[in-house]
């Protein structure tokens, strides 16, 4: 099997990047931008300089923005374009550990019930009052957010995305880090996945995607840095459930020494993700149908997004060029 990571790096090969290049049976490809240094080198990591992307045969290369996460998406598209059955979504903090893996896509998982809404993943794996990047506000406090294993039953279910953990410096938000800031380390867990109607936040830091849903990796490119990949995880549920997959979260399988960020502009770049991921998912889940593709879906959700004024509306020109980059290499129809 085809199996891809994909990294975006503004700094030489760090030592997480050579752990990730030294995985068996793994192909690394790490995406460059303007700040990246041009002698940038890690073999056996293929490295995707901005004149590889520039020259690139893909619509959206051209208008996606540089010195921003959403160049990531060039990574994207060539892992497919090499034939890639799954894409391992990864920064260069973040260390795998020694028994690094994700669960298969197909199997018997403990799975919570349906229709829960915002759910703390975090505290299924721990006791310490911790949230993730993007979980509702509102719900910080919120016991009835906390999952517990007396409420999940084993299925078999088919998995589009799992999402694994991070110990030391998890993916939280700035309210997190400007006022409590404790490291975590989690449980030692079973997998859970999510049923439909309960949702979670999800990163891009430990995150792999089966083929079938590809189409779900795409990162708005007009919103900030901290909100994309939180915006991206939003629109990904509901049409995961429309297409018959769930999404699965496991315990820590990497530690993230996390790179030096300002907290106070980290906060600015996370305000939408704040103020709107319960409006974002209702948007969402009213835009799509199981009568759709996966494509269809995105790019009705987006149309969605922006009518409601969630998104700017130049979103949908990048919107419609990845899927038609998409479609052009594996020649499916929106």
């Amino acid at each position: 099997m085809n199996k891809t990571i994909v990294i975006t790096s503004i700094f030489s090969a760090t030592p997480s990047i050579r752990r990730w290049a030294d995985l068996s049976d793994w192909n690394v490809i790490v995406v460059g931008d303007q700040k990246t240094p041009r002698d940038w080198s890690c073999h056996p990591a293929a490295y995707l300089s901005v004149a590889d992307q520039e020259s690139a045969p893909f619509q959206i290369a051209r208008m996606l923005p540089w010195n921003h996460y959403a160049r990531k998406l060039m990574g994207y598209l060539v892992a497919i374009q090499q034939g890639a059955e799954i894409i391992l979504d990864t920064d260069d903090d973040n260390m795998p550990k020694s028994d690094w893996s994700i669960p298969e896509f197909l199997g018997n998982y403990p799975m919570a019930p349906p229709g829960l809404g915002f759910i703390n993943i975090y505290g299924y794996f721990t006791d310490q009052h911790i949230w993730p990047r993007g979980f509702p506000l509102n719900r910080v406090c919120d016991p009835a957010a906390r999952l517990v294993d007396s409420s999940l039953q084993t299925a078999q279910v088919r998995i589009g995305i799992w999402q694994g953990l991070a110990d030391g410096d998890p993916d939280v938000d700035a309210i997190y880090r400007m006022t409590v800031n404790t490291p975590c380390f989690f449980d030692t867990k079973p997998p859970v996945v999510l049923n439909h109607g309960t949702v979670s936040p999800f990163n891009s830091q430990n995150t792999a995607f089966i083929k079938p849903v590809f189409p779900l990796l795409y990162l708005p490119a007009s919103v900030s840095f901290r909100s994309t990949d939180i915006i991206r995880g939003l629109v990904a549920q509901p049409i995961l459930w429309s297409a018959g997959y769930l999404l699965g979260f496991t315990g820590a399988t990497v530690v993230q020494d996390r790179n030096d960020h300002h907290y106070l502009s980290d906060f600015e770049s996370e305000i939408p993700c704040y103020l709107y991921p319960e409006k974002i998912m209702n948007v969402v889940e009213g835009a799509v149908s199981s009568r759709s593709s996966i494509e269809t879906n995105l790019i009705n959700a987006y149309e969605s997004l922006i009518r409601h004024d969630l998104i700017p509306k130049c979103e949908m020109d990048l919107v419609l060029a990845w899927v038609q980059d998409i479609q052009d290499m594996t020649g499916t129809k929106p």
